[in-house]
Order: structure tokens, then sequence, then C-alpha cells
């Protein structure tokens, strides 16, 4: 790796049904599936802190490039982070829905910082050929 900005650290217990903590201390959550969570306990789960991470992320990215392109928009990100069946391996995958609110712009220039934003956000280079994502601008 070159020109490391920084770097964060997690660890994660017991998978699903364990703890996770960031190095720092800043996160601190104990795990539940969703998917299985029989007992009614109350946690967190990966799912939402993939979610969270691309939402900041992306909105972000999306102000950078606004910035870039003289454009000043108010912008909010919600991402939504599916845990759905593969049927080709019949394991699980992720899916992930962008819905981007920005004051500021037309609906066509909305659709267009999405995906500049897209193409510059670290998130969403990442997850490119490997989960589907959609994106959701809207123009408000």
């Amino acid at each position: 790796m070159s020109d490391v900005l920084f770097t964060s650290a997690a660890t994660a217990k017991n998978g699903r049904d364990g703890h996770v903590k960031s190095k720092d201390g800043q996160l601190d959550f104990n795990l539940v599936n969703p998917a299985g969570n029989k007992s009614g306990e109350e946690g967190a789960n990966p799912e939402q802190f993939f979610a969270a991470g691309y939402a900041a992320c992306f909105d972000g990215a999306l102000n950078n490039v606004a910035g870039k392109q003289n454009k000043e928009v108010e912008s909010e990100t919600t991402a939504e982070v599916s845990f759905m069946k593969d049927p080709e391996d019949g394991g699980f995958k992720l899916g992930v829905t962008l819905t981007i609110e920005m004051k500021g712009v037309s609906q066509d220039e909305a659709d267009k910082l999405a995906k500049d934003a897209h193409d510059f956000c670290p998130y969403s280079k990442a997850t490119r050929g490997n989960i589907e994502v959609k994106l959701n601008p809207k123009a408000v």
C-alpha cells in the first residue's frame, strides 16, 4: 500500500453473535444476527456499520465532486445495505441502494453528480464489480 493517509482498526469476536470494538474505543458494540435473533437481544450488525461508512463516504465524495464542478449543494445520503441469499454458491451476498437527496440542483444535475460521486467514492471503488449498487439521486 502506498501513500496511506490513516488506518482504522476494529476487532470482532464470535462473529455475528459476538462483539466488535474499534482500536480507539469509539465503536464498542454487541453484535446480534438479525436473521437469527430469536431471543430479542439488542445489538448491531455488520451491515449497519457498512451502511454508515458507505453513506458518510459517498456523501463526502458527492460534496467533493460538486465543489469541483462549482455547484453548491446540500446533500443527505442514505445507504440501505441488504443481506441476501446468493443462489450462485448457496451462501450470502450484499446489495446496496444509495438514496442521495440534493438541494440546489436540478434532477439532471443530481443524476450526474451522483454518477460522478460513484466514480470517485472509495467505497464505490471497493464494491465496483463485487456487489450491486443502485443509485437513487433525488433533487429536492
